[in-house]
């Protein structure tokens, strides 16, 4: 058994390259795709608001207040993608014993520096430019995540896997 957890430890990082990955691509895409994408979501999140309320608006009223959230349902994804990334990489790092003031450190420096690049990567994808408030709001959802992730992880360790 201690043989299968040290070879299967390493890929508790999977999660992590793979949240890498999704936010890689979503970056790739060109501003138009990215911004219909965005604007669908949001399109929706008021037609579902609308039927749930029995607003019964016409689709252009629908449209208009989309347009309105728009620019937060952009921001919310940011802040989402990296929030699970600095989950996927904190669970790992946790195992392998890094705790406390360690864990934000080491997990933040890896989401936030990856949120760097990748608004330098967007400087290469036609009608995307990088914004350094874009890493602020991602570093919102990182720093979040790490500490929802500590907190379980601490919940865990004092509850069901006690010593």
């Amino acid at each position: 058994m201690k043989i299968l957890i040290t070879l299967l430890k390493p890929l508790s990082f999977l999660p992590a390259l793979l949240m890498m990955y999704i936010i890689f691509s979503f970056s790739a895409q060109p501003g138009e795709v990215s911004g219909n994408l965005s604007y669908k979501i949001s399109y929706e999140i008021i037609e579902t608001k609308s039927e749930l309320l029995s607003e019964n608006l016409s689709s252009e009223e629908i449209a208009y207040k989309a347009d309105g959230i728009h620019y937060y349902v952009r921001k919310a994804a940011h802040m989402t993608e990296y929030f699970l990334l600095a989950i996927a990489i904190s669970f790992p790092l946790y195992v392998y014993g890094v705790r406390g003031i360690w864990l934000m450190l080491l997990a933040g420096i890896v989401c936030v520096g990856f949120a760097g690049l990748d608004e330098y990567h967007q400087s290469f994808v036609d009608a995307r430019t990088p914004a350094v408030k874009d890493v602020g709001i991602d570093s919102i959802g990182v720093f979040a995540g790490i500490i929802m992730m500590q907190f379980i992880c601490f919940l865990g360790r004092i509850t069901v896997f006690r010593p």
